[in-house]
């Protein structure tokens, strides 16, 4: 059958519940209108369908074999119209669908599970797909709209096409290998000035990957009156913190860093406690996914 030959969802709605009702009139009361229009409806769909549906008599309405036959199917086609309907309504009002989420890796350790949690528990229809990257890559697939939603270090200033608001803002830790002269001599309370670090060899996260942040530890830095000497780079900041364990340098990180359990390193509280690295929630400014909406509502 051709689709323009397809019954309109009225006449099946019709039909449906006068097969439900057997008797016009009751028929007609369900649906608000008319006697008149009720048959007119009953028999545009026999014309489609090209038989009876109902045997009339005096007294009495009976579905025809082929008005038997065809009731399943009207019901079925009302039913996925009212479910798709009432999915394009959640969808539309930010109750249902799917969103995308990219991260850094040390948020898992902070602020992210208790974020997703959160937000699973107000919308539980809602499929979240999340996404590890570091922030240069978070800022590109906005762009390209491979994620909705970032969540990152050291935004930009400013970037074309995309808003910014800081959700957390983290101190830094010094990551020392255990034997180091710097960890005997003091204890986690009392933590290390930045400035006992210059000369030591760094391992640092790859600039490209995290400019801002990167940027921020080198200021950290230099405001200590030194630039940090970078003799390795690690992607992953558990990788960072193994190649400290393995003596090829110290490393400034996030606090949260704290929380990798690793032989052979120590973590310190830095001074001045001033230090800090912000944390960023991040969106296309012309995305109107109320998901989004929903999303950025749950972390500001």
């Amino acid at each position: 059958m051709d689709r323009s030959e397809l019954p309109p969802l009225v006449q099946l709605h019709a039909f449906v519940v006068l097969a439900e009702e057997l008797h016009f009139g009751h028929a007609a009361d369900r649906l608000g209108i008319a006697q008149p229009p009720l048959s007119q409806q009953i028999r545009r769909l026999e014309g489609r369908v090209g038989h009876a549906l109902f045997d009339r008599t005096p007294g009495r309405v009976a579905l025809t074999p082929a008005g038997r036959e065809l009731l399943p199917a009207a019901r079925r086609a009302l039913a996925e119209l009212e479910g798709g309907l009432a999915a394009a309504r959640d969808v539309g009002s930010g109750r249902a669908g799917r969103i995308r989420l990219g991260f850094a890796a040390s948020l898992a350790l902070t602020i992210l599970p208790e974020l997703l949690r959160t937000y699973r528990e107000r919308f539980p229809r809602v499929q979240v797909e999340v996404h590890e990257m570091t922030t240069a890559p978070q800022l590109a697939a906005l762009r390209e709209r491979r994620i909705d939603v970032g969540l990152l270090r050291e935004p930009p200033d400013k970037e074309p096409g995309l808003g910014f608001a800081t959700v957390l803002r983290e101190p830094f830790v010094a990551v020392l290998p255990t034997a180091h002269p710097l960890v005997a001599g003091s204890t986690s309370g009392r933590g290390v000035e930045v400035a006992r670090l210059a000369g030591l060899p760094f391992v640092l996260l790859p600039r490209e990957h995290g400019p801002g942040l990167y940027d921020r530890i080198v200021a950290v830095c230099q405001e200590a009156g030194f630039t940090p000497e970078v003799v390795q780079h690690a992607v992953e900041w558990q990788t960072v913190c193994a190649l400290v364990g393995a003596g090829f340098g110290v490393s400034l990180a996030p606090a949260s860093i704290r929380r990798i359990r690793l032989k052979g390193v120590a973590f310190r509280r830095v001074m001045p406690g001033d230090a800090r690295t912000s944390v960023a929630a991040a969106w296309r400014v012309n995305d109107s996914d109320p998901l989004v909406a929903g999303l950025l509502e749950a972390m500001l």
